[in-house]
């Protein structure tokens, strides 16, 4: 029987429902922003980062979440020794400062939100000193600074042999027209920046998938890779702060951008407004990929539904800047190509995958 991220726990449509009664309440409170001197600008609700408007500048604020990679680095490391907390340390900077800069904004602080359920926890030096390394790393790696954080024991709350780690960011966009607004035309470009692996998503179902390998996290994947389970899905995150500061620098429009996370290619459609994505040049999945299709199994439709499949962030630009772009995006170590392209159709919002046989249509992603 074919696994689905639905049958791991996790419902988006439970998740996102809250979601949007968040943004109903949420968007009633604008009004407090007056007295401090700041306005909330039009369409920043249901993007990955809020926005709030000065004269010559915006601010913009980010929470987020890890999620449960962690229990993945921890159970590689009870059983075999190795830690992998760094790399953890720099998913966590990684998931809050991505979709920080989907905005146009650029880190300035960062904090950590690390709760356990007995302080214990903090006593294995190995383990969260590799966490402070890596965390610190990350922040570097973004350009921020690492600004504070909050160390609280939930007892009866958390798991004492775990941690749950989340974060924020705050972050500036000046001057003003830097801001990514979601300008999005018929005929733009589809630039896809690769993943280094799962990142932070999906790993609900991937801690399923190991409960039945033969050699749990230490069964190799195979598919020309030689890593094992565990050290593929732990593989750190890929950060995309530079090319977003990069573009900036040499004055490139983009006029939308994507963090590839939670319901996978879906998210290529994020924008309110309705277009098709078309994808037209799918690299093969990486290896970690294939395996999980594999050993799930999963559909190749779920696949795309839930995991990022290689593809860690998306930029929408005009096709005279793709070379530009694509060059900004090496200059400073990333790997890019032109995947697809944007197609006005009506009122239709879809993401179609011709090679692949995939088609996604708006109603699967409900966000807003």
């Amino acid at each position: 029987m074919a696994l689905s991220y639905e049958s791991s726990g996790v419902r988006y449509d439970e998740l996102d429902a809250f979601k949007r009664a968040c943004q109903r309440a949420a968007h009633a409170t604008a009004g407090e922003l007056a007295a401090h001197g700041y306005l909330e600008p039009a369409t920043t609700r249901g993007e990955s980062a809020y926005l709030i408007e000065a004269p010559d500048h915006f601010l913009a604020h980010v929470e987020e979440g890890l999620g449960t990679k962690n229990l993945v680095a921890d159970a590689v490391y009870a059983s075999s020794g190795r830690s992998f907390y760094r790399e953890i340390g720099i998913d966590l900077v990684a998931t809050i400062v991505n979709d920080l800069v989907t905005c146009g904004a650029l880190p300035i602080a960062v904090a950590m939100h690390a709760a356990v359920g007995d302080s214990s926890w903090f006593a294995d030096e190995k383990r969260t000193n590799g966490l402070v390394e890596g965390f610190a790393e990350g922040c570097r790696s973004a350009g921020a600074v690492w600004g504070g954080g909050e160390t609280p024991t939930l007892r009866g709350v958390v798991d004492p042999k775990t941690i749950v780690l989340a974060g924020s960011a705050i972050g500036k966009i000046a001057p003003k027209h830097f801001r990514i607004t979601g300008e999005v035309r018929d005929g733009d470009s589809i630039i896809f920046l690769a993943s280094s692996g799962v990142h932070t998503n999906g790993l609900t179902l991937c801690r399923k998938i190991a409960e039945h390998l033969p050699h749990g996290y230490a069964t190799p994947i195979g598919h020309g890779d030689a890593r094992d389970y565990g050290a593929a899905l732990l593989a750190p995150s890929v950060i995309y702060v530079a090319f977003v500061r990069e573009c900036q620098r040499r004055g490139l429009k983009l006029n939308y951008v994507s963090h590839i996370t939670g319901h996978g290619w879906r998210k290529l459609m994020r924008l309110e407004e309705p277009f098709v994505y078309e994808i037209t040049a799918p690299r093969p999945a990486p290896a970690i990929f294939e395996f999980l299709a594999k050993a799930g199994p999963i559909e190749p439709r779920e696949m795309y539904a839930t995991f990022n499949m290689g593809i860690g962030f998306a930029a929408y630009v005009a096709p005279k800047d793709v070379d530009a772009t694509l060059a900004a995006a090496k200059t400073t170590g990333y790997d890019a190509w032109l995947a697809g392209k944007v197609k006005k159709d009506g009122a239709r919002k879809a993401v179609i995958v011709p090679l692949l046989g995939l088609t996604f249509e708006g109603d699967t992603l409900q966000v807003r």
